[in-house]
């Protein structure tokens, strides 16, 4: 925690600046950007989801490949997911960043999307993955995405050490009502929600027009805020009664005691996505788990370095983080 806490530029404060300015106007990478390479993969449900890879330097047969999952979204074009390709690459390490359904830029098929504990998705993903690989990957997952790995690494208990080594949240939402209590309320809503929900329903009335009657579109016109829009579009479509319902049985910090592997979760006191009194608390923490709650960082705004800041330090951190858990 302390290499991130302490490199955080002083110029910056705040998790409103921090979290926007490391998304807007950090730099990301240093001379080229990183170069991705696509797949596309059929799911077991006839879908299909697009994985976006940095390849490790040739002949490196043993170097690790970090699993790295988006947040709510987001995609490889994401400041946080350049900044670890950046990294990555660096460090000789491959990287896999895999797409949630409709994320990659194109509509999936199927009349589903993706949510914050799509530990099913993540497990298949893992396990395609781990098996290319040949040998246990280390994994990484920012907000939403950090969430939905926790669950899977929870839901699968021991067996998860032959998938993964390590696992690592980073600005996690692990209440998911607390943080969707957050984004419903004054600058939060006004900016973050309005940004999020400019994509999801344009989205969300795409696959209405792919998939006529699905829900109503009266009521997703209507949606202001998170929980308008879970209850119209993603509880139902995902298995969920409703808001409620979805955002208690995908929250990962009621399972915390349910890990087996070694995990980091990374989440500054002043995110505004996550309020700190939502945070897991140290009693929670089994022998399995890291906690980093530094008191500044934003949403995903770890920066270090002098105007007009880096992004370099998250990554740095959290994969020598991973790479020693893994070994331990």
């Amino acid at each position: 925690m302390a290499v991130l806490a302490d490199r955080l530029p002083r110029w910056l404060p705040g998790g409103n600046l921090q979290t926007l300015w490391a998304a807007l106007a950090a730099r990301r990478f240093e001379g080229a950007a990183p170069l991705w390479r696509r797949e596309r993969w059929t799911t077991p449900d006839a879908d299909f989801i697009d994985v976006d890879f940095i390849d490790a330097p040739p002949g490196a047969s043993q170097a690790p490949l970090l699993v790295l999952f988006h947040g709510l979204e987001g995609s490889s074009a994401s400041h946080y997911a350049q900044a670890f390709a950046h990294w990555a690459r660096g460090a000789g390490w491959g990287l896999a960043l895999p797409h949630f359904r409709g994320c990659s830029g194109e509509l999936n098929l199927a009349p589903r999307a993706y949510h914050s504990g799509d530990f099913e998705e993540i497990g298949w993903i893992l396990a395609r993955l781990r098996a290319a690989h040949g040998r246990p990957l280390l994994a990484a997952g920012v907000s939403l995405g950090g969430n939905a790995l926790m669950r899977w690494a929870q839901e699968a208990g021991d067996s998860a050490a032959q998938t993964a080594r390590a696992v690592a949240a980073i600005s996690s939402p692990l209440d998911l009502a607390a943080g969707g209590a957050a984004l419903s309320r004054g600058f939060n809503r006004q900016v973050y929600t309005r940004m999020f929900l400019h994509t999801m329903v344009r989205k969300a009335l795409a696959k209405l027009a792919q998939h006529p009657g699905l829900f109503s579109r009266e009521r997703l016109l209507a949606a202001r805020d998170l929980h308008a829009f879970d209850d119209v579009f993603t509880a139902p479509l995902h298995g969920f009664r409703h808001t409620d319902d979805y955002w208690a049985r995908a929250s990962a910090r009621p399972h915390l005691a349910r890990l087996r592997i070694p995990a980091l979760l990374l989440n500054a006191r002043n995110d505004p996505f996550v309020p700190a009194d939502s945070l897991p608390r140290s009693t929670e923490a089994g022998a399995h788990i890291t906690l980093w709650q530094p008191a500044d960082g934003g949403h995903v705004g770890f920066m270090n370095g002098a105007f007009p800041g880096r992004l370099d330090a998250l990554p740095a951190a959290v994969g020598a983080w991973l790479q020693a858990a893994g070994r331990a």
